[in-house]
């Protein structure tokens, strides 16, 4: 799975510690080339830009609608470590599936193939930024967050 991250996440160290250190990070500059692991665990295999989700810096950092927001993109096949880390079962993050830049395929080995990516997006009122962000409609904040991608042109591409 590919998960675009733009918090935590974006260190090295703290993959390691969620993960595992059998990972490896693509530190020499060329984001765009994958780096992998001896056992492929994770690795990060270039920047990217989300678009339609902008940053806001709480507890900890969280995405809000409009705007785009910079980062890595994972390669993991250990999402429940994420999923964990992250407190999805504890409502605090939401992972939702978002689009991959079509347009963008082929301008990188690493981004071909890839249909979607995974985007972790907090809740405001748990992450202490509620009066910054608003998310559209009423209800459960899992729901509106996947109503607010399938709605508008949220998607992620290589930087």
């Amino acid at each position: 799975m590919h998960v675009f991250v733009y918090g935590t996440l974006t260190d090295p160290d703290r993959v390691a510690a969620v993960l595992g250190d059998a990972g490896s990070a693509s530190e020499s500059g060329d984001a765009g080339t994958a780096s992998e692991s001896s056992d492929g665990d994770w690795s990060f295999v270039g920047d990217a830009t989300l678009q339609g989700l902008h940053r806001v810096d709480g507890d900890y950092p969280t995405l809000a609608p409009g705007g785009s927001v910079t980062g890595r993109i994972l390669r993991t096949d250990q999402v429940a470590a994420l999923d964990t880390y992250e407190g999805v079962d504890r409502g605090l993050y939401v992972r939702v599936a978002v689009p991959a830049v079509e347009r963008e395929r082929d301008a990188h080995d690493w981004w071909r193939g890839v249909d979607e990516v995974a985007v972790y997006v907090g809740d405001p009122d748990r992450l202490g930024v509620a009066d910054a962000v608003s998310w559209p409609e009423d209800g459960d904040f899992r729901e509106r967050v996947h109503r607010c991608v399938d709605a508008t042109d949220v998607a992620v591409g290589p930087r």
